[in-house]
C-alpha cells in the first residue's frame, strides 16, 4: 500500500479509503445486506491490505454504518492507526435542527456519531452539503469549536459548488479557524465536471481530494449497456447509475477493458488507477460488497498508465449535466 499526506496536512492516508455505506445495511438495501457482524471481515482485509482511512457519515444506514464501525474495526487496532471520517448535515430525522450545519445540530451530531463509533474523537469530520441556509461564520465557527475540543482533529467537506466551498475555505483562512483539508467529491471517468472549477481551487488551496463513486455506481467495472444482464444489482437498483448510459461512456469503457487486458487488470482497477494519476488526488473512496473488490482496490494503486492510455480514456469524454 502506498500513503499520501491528506492535503496540505501532516495527516497521512492509505491511497485507497474504504467507504461504509453499506456496513449496517442489512434490510434497507438488496445490493448491501450487511450487518455489524457481517462487516468485520471487510474491516479486518482492508487492514491487512495496508489500508488505514475508514469513511461513513450518520447518515449512512441511519447511524447504523457508524455503528459498524465502533463494533467491528475500533478497538481491533490501535486507535493511532486508524483514520476515520465521518459527515453530517443530511437529515437524521424529520424535526427542527436535526439536519444542516446549524451550531446547534453540530454539536448533537458530534457527540452522537461518536457515541456510535465508540471512540473519542474523529480524525475527519466532513460537511455533508453545503448549508444555504446557516450563515458561514456559524458553520464554520462551529465546527473549529469541535476541533479545538478534541473531537475532531481536521475538517473537510463534501460535493457543493465550488464558489459554496470557497466560502467556507477562504472564511476559514481569514479567520485563523481550522481549514478544509479535503474535499470528497463526485469524480471518475465517467463524470469529470469538477475538473471545471472545485478541482482546480482544490489544489491551489492544498486541498486534497478523496472522490467518492470512483467506479460509477459499479458502472466502470466492465463492458454493460442500460438493458444488459451485466448490470450490478446496485446499478440496476440505483437510479443514479443511469446518468452514466452514454455512448460515450460505452467507449470510455470499452477502452478501459482493453487497458486493463493489456495489462492483466480489471476495468475496475484501470478506471482506480486512472483517478490516481491525478495531481492532488489522495484517495478514491471506494465501496465493497466482496472482499475481493477490496483486493482488486488495493492493486490498483501500483497499476501504470501510460500518457497514452490516460489520453485513450479521456478523449471520448462528453460533457454532462452537473450533479450536486
Amino acid at each position: 500500500m502506498q500513503y499520501r499526506n491528506l492535503g496540505r496536512s501532516g495527516l497521512v492516508v492509505s491511497r485507497i479509503c474504504l467507504g461504509g455505506n453499506s456496513w449496517g445495511a442489512a434490510g434497507r438495501r438488496t445490493w448491501a445486506a450487511f450487518d455489524a457482524a457481517a462487516s468485520r471481515p471487510f474491516f479486518k482485509r482492508a487492514l491487512d491490505l495496508g489500508i488505514n482511512f475508514f469513511d461513513t457519515a450518520d447518515v449512512y444506514n441511519q447511524g447504523a454504518s457508524e455503528e459498524a464501525i465502533g463494533a467491528g474495526l475500533i478497538g481491533s487496532v490501535a486507535r493511532d492507526e486508524l483514520v476515520i471520517t465521518t459527515k453530517v448535515g443530511h437529515m437524521m430525522a424529520d424535526r427542527p435542527n436535526r439536519s444542516g450545519l446549524g451550531r446547534k445540530h453540530l454539536i448533537a451530531s458530534i457527540d452522537a456519531s461518536l457515541a456510535r463509533l465508540k471512540t473519542d474523537y474523529v480524525d475527519v469530520y466532513m460537511v455533508h452539503r453545503f448549508d444555504p441556509i446557516t450563515p458561514v461564520e456559524e458553520i464554520v465557527c462551529a465546527l473549529a469549536d469541535i476541533v479545538r475540543s478534541g473531537k475532531a482533529r481536521y475538517l473537510a467537506a463534501s460535493t457543493m459548488r465550488a464558489t459554496q466551498f470557497a466560502r467556507l475555505q477562504l472564511f476559514a483562512r481569514a479567520n485563523d479557524l481550522p481549514p478544509f483539508i479535503a474535499m470528497q467529491n463526485l469524480y471518475n471517468l465517467l463524470y469529470r465536471e469538477e475538473e471545471r472549477e472545485m478541482i482546480p481551487f482544490c489544489r491551489e488551496e492544498g486541498v486534497g481530494l478523496s472522490p467518492y463513486s470512483p467506479l460509477a455506481r459499479g458502472v466502470l467495472s466492465g463492458p454493460r449497456t442500460a438493458g444488459s444482464n451485466a448490470l450490478t444489482e446496485r446499478a440496476r437498483e440505483d437510479k443514479a447509475a443511469l446518468r452514466y448510459q452514454s455512448e460515450a461512456g460505452r467507449t470510455i469503457i470499452e477502452r478501459a477493458t482493453a487497458i486493463a487486458e493489456a495489462h492483466g487488470a480489471t476495468p475496475a482497477q484501470v478506471a482506480l488507477a486512472w483517478l490516481l494519476h491525478k495531481d492532488g488526488l489522495v484517495a478514491p473512496v471506494v465501496g465493497t460488497t466482496r472482499l475481493e473488490q477490496i483486493d482488486a482496490a488495493a492493486g490498483s494503486v501500483d497499476l501504470a498508465l501510460s500518457p497514452a492510455e490516460i489520453a485513450s480514456l479521456e478523449e471520448p469524454y462528453q460533457t454532462v449535466p452537473a450533479t450536486l
